[in-house]
């Protein structure tokens, strides 16, 4: 069985798109994650038109994270508990669901705050078992020794739908501005509806795709002895025994606080205040950040074999230096040089996220596989938005360059702190032989 030691990469990589469930799945996400983008622009560019108020977006942030993170632990073990492509038809179902009303209310000029706030609610619902039941399939798919190359393909197609995505989402929103009935007319209605129905539309190759695709979990579902909140109290035991695991974990929980609330409100507001050229500047930011994840998520195998397998001392290096280019920010005042810093801190992301992704899916058995993703996702993910809410609040009373400042500086310290952690430093790239029992 050790016929896919150093000659195999290349046979591995080919071999993926041979596997039909694996490229069904590919299609259909490829396509649905290009949609994702013209939400993820237009969303936030719809509170600001609509309250003017920084604030407001951390609330509906926060009220798509509450269900998220109070749900993201159960989707975890329901995951584990029956097939993780039948979660994920169901909640990408539900999602698209709430961004086709959304669509419909904002081409109508019908659109409210409280609207707003109930389909947030929605959406955040259905990621809270979207985010693990995606992560639990892939290791149904492929074999071990392919995650890294599957991984490597799922980063790169998300990347290149962040390349050209968020820039086309700010253009169709920037052309919808010369097409208003009238001046009470909502600013950018029709460029927003037209983007919340692109990504409405992406939806259905990713549903067709997921309906067609079979793993393992469809004909094979786990025993069911336990109940649910039994199973998520045996996954946060587990992750809570791995040492390397918990200590990451842990830190990722810092990373969402420190980077992911002041990015996801800080850069519209930038974009809305200081760059010149609307929607379209916080698209152009938002692409080149994706162009730096999917460079980097190419770089990432080669970054790990520089450092020898020492994953943990990489992220904390690579993580010090998106603080300091996170507080660099603070001196944006154009559009292209807030663009080539979020480049940077694309890169290094993209680098970091393959190899540990990665990692922990050949740590992990399947049968804790969502349960672990969910605690992970839940750690960053769950928490980001929570701090953009105070993120948002926080800018009544401080300047954007404040923001940008302390967290970026704080993220640094406190990756330059944990690498005294004997811990985070013992993490390390594995091979697939001796990946999980």
């Amino acid at each position: 069985m050790n016929t896919a030691s150093p000659a195999a990469p290349p046979p591995a990589r080919s071999s993926l798109f041979a596997n039909r469930d694996f490229s069904l799945l590919f299609g259909g996400s490829s396509v649905s994650s290009f949609g994702d983008q013209f939400t993820l622009v237009a969303l936030p560019w719809l509170v600001l038109k609509l309250t003017g108020n920084p604030a407001a977006l951390g609330i509906v942030l926060a009220v798509m994270a509450f269900p998220r993170a109070a749900f993201m632990l159960v989707g975890g073990a329901i995951v584990d508990r029956m097939s993780p492509r039948r979660v994920l038809l169901g909640a990408r179902a539900a999602n698209a669901a709430c961004i086709v009303v959304l669509a419909a209310l904002v081409l109508a000029g019908d659109i409210r705050m409280w609207m707003v706030y109930l389909l947030a609610l929605g959406i955040g619902l259905s990621t809270a078992f979207a985010y693990p039941a995606g992560s639990a399939i892939l290791p149904q798919l492929v074999k071990l020794e392919q995650l890294r190359a599957a991984n490597a393909a799922f980063m790169g197609v998300r990347q290149l739908s962040m390349i050209g995505g968020p820039v086309l989402a700010g253009f169709v929103i920037a052309l919808g501005a010369h097409h208003q009935p009238s001046a009470q007319a909502l600013p950018d209605a029709r460029g927003l509806g037209m983007a919340f129905a692109i990504d409405a539309v992406s939806f259905v190759f990713s549903l067709v795709s997921l309906a067609m695709v079979r793993i393992h979990g469809d004909f094979h579902p786990p025993e069911k002895s336990t109940g649910v909140f039994a199973s998520i109290a045996t996954g946060v035991r587990h992750v809570w025994a791995d040492v390397p695991l918990r200590a990451f974990v842990i830190y990722a929980s810092f990373v969402g606080v420190f980077v992911g609330g002041p990015i996801q409100v800080g850069l519209p507001v930038l974009a809305d205040t200081r760059l010149d050229l609307g929607a379209a500047s916080l698209g152009i930011l938002m692409t080149a950040q994706g162009v730096g994840m999917f460079i980097g998520s190419l770089l990432s195998g080669y970054a790990q074999r520089a450092v020898r397998g020492h994953l943990g001392v990489m992220v904390l290096c690579f993580d010090s230096l998106v603080g300091l280019t996170l507080a660099s920010l603070t001196l944006v005042h154009t559009t292209y040089f807030g663009a080539a810093l979020l480049f940077c801190t694309g890169l290094l992301g993209g680098v970091v996220m393959i190899a540990i992704f990665t990692w922990i899916q050949q740590r992990v058995s399947q049968q804790m596989m969502g349960r672990t993703m969910s605690i992970l996702m839940f750690s960053f993910m769950g928490l980001a938005p929570l701090s953009a809410a105070a993120a948002g609040a926080l800018l009544k009373v401080i300047s954007l360059a404040a923001l940008f400042g302390i967290a970026g500086l704080t993220l640094t310290a406190i990756a330059l702190g944990c690498l005294a952690s004997p811990q985070m430093r013992s993490i390390r790239a594995m091979q697939p032989e001796a990946a999980r029992a």
